[in-house]
């Protein structure tokens, strides 16, 4: 685990641990995901103007995108008369009407996006230190950890893995099991979203990552989504009668590990809580700011 304050502590720089140079750290880190979360729904969707605010539409079918601040606005913060019109297009549309963006970055939209009867909430935006590998121990032995590339015939059941684990929300082990992940993986082929996700592999636009247990079915899976040197975790979780094996953290040691060899600088994520933010922290992520989603 990388200690940033260490590294500091022995930087040529004076008074390199100083509050104002680590709040124009963490300034111009926040600047970077902005940056990032402006441009990866763009390979997907097109963005409609909304001034303070800008709505990603999806083209073709797929997963929803959302409304988030306007990259470099300059103008007034949103309102909640803002707010009304993007959500009357998102409507108008048939989308859900999201918004997901960072407190600490736009602090106004909280207040504008809760007037209008949303309900806001707030996940732990959590980023390992640049460089640093995501060290984990080493699953059980009957376990393997590896790449799904996009003609995988697992891919699927890797995608399928994620959300049954996010319909059991917590660490604690849970239910499903394979019958339930057989179900949910034909789903996902029937419906298109494997063979979505396995175009955006061929493109070098989402990477996935998987645990399989000694029958190779899948464990645990996740994805990470690269954009020049910045990439976002996304969508790791384990099947909830597998949990508390050390597959999640295995599955993200892999992620990282890819994005680093692609020379991704900036590997962050959004915890789905306080819990799994205290289980991200212990492979070296650090919390920097709270992702909201409304």
């Amino acid at each position: 685990m990388t200690d940033d304050t260490a590294a500091d502590r022995h930087s040529a720089s004076p008074n390199p641990t100083s509050p104002g140079t680590a709040a124009a750290g963490t300034a111009g880190l926040l600047d970077r995901l902005e940056r990032y979360y402006d441009a990866v729904p763009r390979s997907a969707a097109r963005a409609e103007d909304f001034g303070p605010l800008s709505l990603f539409l999806r083209n073709g079918p797929g997963f929803p995108y959302y409304a988030r601040p306007t990259l470099g606005w300059t103008g007034p913060g949103a309102t909640a008369e803002d707010v009304e019109r993007v959500r009357a297009r998102q409507r108008e549309e048939g989308v859900a009407e999201a918004f997901e963006w960072v407190a600490e970055t736009t602090p106004g939209l909280r207040a504008a996006v809760e007037a209008t009867g949303l309900a806001v909430h707030g996940h732990p935006l959590m980023v390992l230190s640049d460089s640093a590998d995501a060290p984990a121990p080493a699953p059980p032995a009957e376990v393997t950890v590896r790449l799904v590339g996009a003609d995988d015939p697992s891919l699927a059941e890797a995608i399928a893995v994620a959300y049954l684990s996010f319909g059991e929300p917590g660490t604690a082990i849970g239910t499903a099991g394979s019958d339930e992940l057989a179900a949910f993986t034909a789903r996902l082929a029937e419906d298109g979203t494997a063979e979505r996700i396995a175009r955006r592999i061929r493109d070098g636009l989402t990477v996935v990552a998987a645990a399989f247990g000694p029958d190779g079915t899948a464990l645990c899976g996740g994805q990470h989504q690269p954009v020049g040197e910045v990439t976002e975790l996304v969508g790791i979780g384990t099947l909830p009668s597998a949990r508390r094996q050390g597959l999640g953290h295995a599955v993200t040691a892999a992620l990282v590990t890819d994005a680093r060899a692609r020379g991704v600088r900036t590997v962050f994520l959004s915890a789905g809580d306080d819990d799994v933010a205290r289980i991200y922290g212990r492979v070296g992520f650090r919390t920097v700011g709270t992702a909201l989603i409304a």
